[in-house]
Parts: structure tokens; sequence; C-alpha cells
């Protein structure tokens, strides 16, 4: 009976002396939120906002000229979706798109597939959607 009773009375003593102050964990997560946002916007710093992804390239040549009448074509055509101009030694490339996943890439590659048959999906840094 002893035994029973010094159990009883240390769990009650553990568990009053348990209770946190209701405060104390709000508090303690705005912190937690708080630290998180920095990091956030110390990655988003760092990597230019880019993410990994996926874009079409639609063209490929040595020939800039060239590189820039296919991206002018396609503007004239898609004008709703943004074409990059890069230049890989030794060609100039032109990619289309900023795809999350591949199968975004994919619906879109269909798309264009017609006007542009030699088009084929690239993995890639890509950057997400700005808002108007």
């Amino acid at each position: 009976m002893k035994h029973l009773l010094s159990i009883y009375i240390l769990f009650f003593c553990s568990s009053f002396f348990a209770q946190e102050n209701p405060n104390s964990n709000a508090i303690q997560t705005s912190l937690k939120i708080r630290a998180l946002q920095e990091k956030k916007s110390e990655f988003h710093r760092r990597s230019n906002g880019e993410t990994d992804g996926y874009r079409i390239k639609i063209h490929f040549s040595a020939d800039k000229s060239k590189a820039r009448e296919v991206q002018a074509r396609f503007t004239s055509k898609y004008a709703g979706i943004k074409t990059y101009e890069e230049y890989q030694q030794p060609n100039f490339v032109i990619n289309i798109g900023d795809f999350k996943t591949k199968l975004e890439a994919f619906e879109t590659l269909k798309k264009i597939q017609a006007d542009f048959p030699y088009a084929f999906i690239v993995k890639s840094k890509v950057r997400p959607m700005q808002l108007p």
C-alpha cells in the first residue's frame, strides 16, 4: 500500500510539472514558422528562384539567325508559352516552357509536335509561374 501511495504521488507530481503553458506552445510554433520562412527565402536568394523541372527543346544549331527565326515563329504561334535562348557551345538552343513535371511537358509537346516535329523534353532548372 505504501508503494502504491508513493507511485500515485510520483505520478501526480510529474503530471503537475509536465503541464506547459499553452502560450508557450504558440510562441514556439511561431518561432519555428519564422525560422522556416527565413530558410525558404534564403534558398530562393541562392537558387535565384529556380527549381528542378523540365523544358522542351525545339531547336539547336550553330546558326544564331536560324535559332532566332525559330524562336520568333514559335512565339507568334504559341504566345502563352515562354521561350529561352541559350548558347551551349557550339549551338544556339531554343527551349520553351517551365514545367514542374514531365507529364506537363509531355502534354505541351503533343500540342506543338505538328509544328516542331523534332522537339523533345529535357531536364532543366525552371522558374516558377510569375503572378501578374
